[in-house]
């Protein structure tokens, strides 16, 4: 048997070309700079265009608005997320998928609120989507398909109705696009009509590298109609906050909602924040007009609170009352649901944060400040203002630590919410905010069992997108200072002076100062910290610190880190570690964490994902256990079975009965002629090396392979010599040698290296497992690890995923390339329990160069991969 070849379970397809670092840099930075220049540009417009207005202005036609109007914006409101849901319940009835009326509600509703609200749609909605659908029975392949269908039917629609508004009604001449809104117009109607057109064609489209296979014509519409009622619902909502002043029909109101929700859109900035507001500014006409432009202003923040923020807190109420529930019946939630919760309150601790920035910046209510300059000191309520803002900026942080599940996250955060929501009334009696702030405490007071890391704050890494972010509410608050206080002159004064009624500006400045300097220390303490992960190879001491955490644990396989080819990332207090080697820009750590202490493990995991982003590379863990699989989808990493490991239970296993009388006939016939077994310990392998060398060239040679890495051992003297060593002796002649991984626990004894003479014995393979195996009984080991058979138990079923089809394609029809069935065949003569065995993978198009690389990887360099 080819043991060398046995975890070989990634096959080569076509390899692109790596692109250079600075490309990759490039197109890493490209996204978060446009969302951030967009929006500059769009707050640099709105400051034009709305430079004759004043907060007082913009605050008093929101009050104005009578109950019946918000009502009526409500009820809009309701009617749009009802029509949203469609999007999933049409999606799943196009795969022939259909799930019950109350869950796909619930999940659309959730998912679309938050994504509205927060942006990243596709990150937000799409990761929800993913965890709910595939505890629902739906494949990875399914899930794809689904968020394609809402994707494609969402465009379908805004594309569709912005044809038809801009045929039926001209656009305003002052808007840059006006002179071209006719063929605009023809042009984005003709698009959803061939789509329609395309449901006539039978066979797939082939568009560049894509099939894409057409919907029916009657699932073409329900798209179209579907979208154009969200779009038309949503401009309903604004155009009935609108003031009466601009009452020109709510055609020519569509005309330009439709143009602005585009812009926004394309601009990539959250929600299309103050890019919608500075085209809905300029195609009404209101600049310079400041009679209709506050108006206008008003109508635009009140249509972000009732759209955007209403939805928002009604999904935060559903999720908290699941939650609650789970609670009180003492059981745990839905893993797809606990999976989300981290991450949906990280997302309500940066609104929190940006409600207190945002409120920072803003002049406060008359009454309320002459109310508290009665009751309380000025010195508190200057530092009670600028404590909030820096909370409010602390808060942008700590979300991304609560969404990493940080131990320190948590404490920080409840701490910060219930001293922000104090120090909110102490500034301005801000109730509305500090309840607020309470709320979101009170929620998250009882979820502490999901914050278990107990890593730095300073060591998480932020993602561009992160980063952009933080720099995006900023960038609003410091807008709205400019904005709210634009009739103050400034002065080097300002700074210093104080007063309850008069003091707005000063205390505003200085709150956005502290604000950022509170940000800029966070970022200069995490710049200067020491970066851990690092790709050496491990010296002796490094190993000799591993050792024992190798010989404890469960798996004999942690042995492979005593080869020395892959780097070892241990956590703090060297209770557990990782060993890993990269490739391109795959990061492949080889099993599982090795270490008996389970809160070690699962931090290992964390920071070996923080660091890999740090790098700029994919993080991936490659043959990892089923009792594992929790570590990593925690992390939002996808599994793809690669195989299953073959375990023979020692403690059943011998030679008796029928079914053994093939091996049983091959180890008496072997012991006639002179065969015996003996286990070397580790301190007497060296002397033997130079016979056992030449077994191991004659192997190779005879084989016509070369050596492995990584998931396999090779011939090395400093790694053989760390370990016993089975060596076969035929009379004075040693003929075929195998490593030994043997765990003190005696839970599992394994080999990796096993070699033999070309003229050894029939059979000599078949003697050494039954040998070893009788041996490893009798030690008091309780299984014996037979190792990999690639690909094995990958089902090719229509509902399977697109890997699974594959791999058992593979598996049944690639015996030229590889003996995939005869290899399990073999092991399965020893009656093992399969075990199923995974690699956890980043999600997304990464996948099949992170595939070559692994492939790259085992079989040292692409050469390797297809030679044997």
């Amino acid at each position: 048997m080819e043991h060398q070849q046995v975890e070989q379970t990634v096959s080569a397809g076509t390899v692109p070309a790596l692109a250079s670092q600075r490309m990759v840099v490039w197109r890493r930075l490209a996204g978060p700079l446009l969302s951030v220049g967009m929006l500059c540009l769009a707050l640099w417009a709105l400051h034009l265009l709305a430079r004759e207005v004043n907060y007082h202005q913009v605050r008093a036609y929101v009050h104005s608005l009578s109950a019946g109007r918000l009502l009526l914006a409500a009820l809009f409101t309701l009617l749009g997320y009802a029509v949203m849901t469609l999007y999933d319940r049409f999606a799943l009835a196009s795969i022939g998928h259909p799930l019950s009326w109350r869950r796909v509600t619930l999940i659309s509703f959730i998912s679309y609120a938050f994504s509205n609200a927060l942006g990243m749609s596709l990150l937000v909605s799409g990761s929800i989507r993913y965890r709910f659908y595939i505890q629902n029975g739906l494949s990875t392949g399914e899930v794809a398909r689904v968020v394609l269908f809402c994707t494609t039917s969402f465009w379908l629609g805004l594309l569709a109705l912005t044809g038809v508004t801009l045929l039926w009604v001209p656009l305003p001449p002052d808007l840059p696009l006006a002179s071209f809104g006719l063929p605009l117009g023809v042009g984005l109607t003709l698009l959803p009509l061939a789509w329609l057109a395309g449901g006539r064609i039978r066979r797939p489209l082939r568009i560049w590298r894509w099939q894409v296979s057409m919907p029916s014509t009657l699932t073409g519409l329900k798209q179209i109609l579907v979208g154009a009622c969200d779009w038309g619902l949503a401009a309903a909502v604004l155009y009935v906050l609108m003031p009466d002043e601009l009452n020109n029909g709510f055609g020519h109101f569509l005309a330009i909602f439709v143009i602005a929700q585009i812009i926004g859109l394309i601009s990539h900035v959250p929600g299309g924040l103050g890019v919608f507001e500075a085209v809905m500014l300029a195609g009404f006409g209101a600049t310079g007009n400041a009679a209709l432009t506050a108006p206008i202003l008003g109508a635009l923040a009140a249509y972000r609170v009732i759209y955007y923020l209403l939805p928002l807190c009604t999904a935060t109420v559903l999720v908290l009352q699941r939650e609650a529930r789970g609670l009180r019946r003492k059981s745990l939630l839905a893993p797809w649901f606990t999976g989300l919760l981290p991450a949906f309150f990280a997302g309500l601790t940066l609104v929190s944060g940006a409600v207190l920035l945002f409120s920072g910046a803003t002049r406060a209510l008359p009454v309320r400040m002459a109310i508290l300059s009665e009751v309380l000191p000025l010195s508190v309520l200057e530092v009670s203002h600028l404590l909030a803002s820096v909370i409010g900026m602390l808060l942008l942080i700590l979300a991304r630590g609560l969404q990493r599940r940080l131990d320190a996250a948590y404490w920080l955060t409840l701490l910060l919410l219930l001293a922000g929501a104090v120090f909110s009334l102490l500034k301005g009696i801000d109730y509305e905010e500090a309840t607020l702030l309470i709320l979101l405490a009170l929620a998250l007071a009882p979820a502490h069992r999901l914050f278990y890391r107990r890593a730095s704050l300073f060591s998480t890494s932020f993602s561009l997108g992160w980063i952009a972010a933080i720099v995006a509410v900023f960038g609003c608050a410091a807008w709205l200072v400019m904005f709210s206080y634009k009739h103050v002159d400034y002065s080097a004064d300002l700074w210093w002076e104080f007063s309850f009624h008069q003091g707005g500006a000063p205390r505003a400045l200085r709150a956005l100062v502290a604000a950022a300097v509170a940000g800029m220390l966070f970022a200069l303490a995490s710049l200067i910290r020491p970066l851990q992960l690092h790709r050496q190879r491990p010296g002796e001491a490094e190993l000799a610190q591993a050792l024992p955490l190798i010989r404890q644990f469960h798996s004999a396989q942690a042995h492979l880190a005593l080869m020395g080819d892959k780097s070892l990332l241990f956590d703090p207090a060297h209770k557990a570690f990782v060993m890993f080697d990269t490739v391109g820009r795959s990061w492949v750590a080889m099993g599982d964490p090795v270490g008996s202490d389970e809160e070690a493990r699962r931090e290992l995991v964390w920071t070996f994902l923080e660091q890999c982003e740090r790098a700029g590379g994919w993080p991936v863990f490659y043959q990892v256990s089923p009792a594992d699989l929790d570590l990593y989808l925690e992390v939002g990493l996808n599994l793809l079975k690669i195989g299953e490991e073959a375990r023979v239970r020692l403690d059943s296993f011998n030679l008796d009965g029928k079914s053994r009388k093939v091996l049983r006939n091959t180890v008496n016939k072997l012991g006639r002629e002179g065969l015996r077994l003996e286990i070397v310990p580790a301190h007497a392998v060296a002397p033997l090396l130079p016979q056992l060398k030449q077994i191991s060239d004659a192997w190779l040679r005879d084989k016509n392979v070369r050596e492995k890495r990584f998931s396999l051992g090779a011939f090395d003297p400093d790694y053989l010599v760390r370990t016993p060593m089975a060596v076969v002796w035929q009379d004075d002649r040693p003929v075929a040698f195998a490593n030994l991984f043997l765990t003190e626990t005696r839970e599992e004894a394994s080999v990796d290296l096993m070699r033999h003479l070309p003229d050894s014995p029939g059979g000599i393979m078949d003697y050494l497992f039954v040998e070893l195996m009788l041996w490893a009984r009798a030690e008091g080991y309780r299984w014996f690890n037979l190792g990999m058979a690639p690909l094995a138990g990958l089902q090719n079923r229509r509902q399977a995923p697109l890997w699974n089809r594959f791999g058992a394609l593979v598996f049944g029809r690639g015996e030229r390339f590889y003996n995939f069935r005869g290899l399990q065949r073999y092991k399965d003569k020893f009656d093992p329990e399969w075990e199923s065995r995974y690699m956890a993978v980043p999600g997304g198009i990464a996948l099949p160069m992170i595939l070559t690389n692994v492939a790259s990887l085992i079989a040292g360099g692409l050469t390797g991969v297809v030679r044997r």
